[in-house]
């Protein structure tokens, strides 16, 4: 479904240091993403949607929300006619599409497309 929340980020300094945080304050559990070009740490959390730590030396902060899209194309092609901003999309091999994008406020947000067939890295 368009729009729906799928997944966030949590950018740290040191991602051993925020994963005990968000073990010790909510109870999650955290998995490596195994042969990942980044130190990626995944998570259910309490439920649906899932998220991720990641280690990360970008003066950014903040979480990063992901919405699902149907056609990622067409929604990098809205957000700019909106007056947003939009990357090129990138493959997540084996499992989808993402954009990191701004809204017109200069709000971070992120696209997911899922699609089993996108190419490796």
């Amino acid at each position: 479904m368009a729009g729906r929340l799928v997944h966030f980020e949590i950018p740290a300094d040191d991602a051993d240091r925020a994963q005990r945080f968000y073990e010790q304050l909510f109870g999650w559990s955290f998995s490596g993403w195994e042969g990942g070009p980044i130190d990626y740490r995944t998570t259910e959390g309490s439920g649906d949607p899932g998220g991720a730590v990641w280690a990360s030396n970008s003066p950014d902060r903040g979480v990063l929300v992901y919405f699902d899209t149907d056609d990622i194309d067409a929604y990098i092609a809205r957000v700019r006619e909106l007056g947003g901003e939009a990357e090129e999309k990138q493959p997540v091999p084996g499992m989808g599409w993402t954009v990191a994008c701004k809204d017109p406020e200069g709000n971070a947000i992120g696209l997911w497309q899922a699609d089993e067939s996108a190419p490796g890295g």
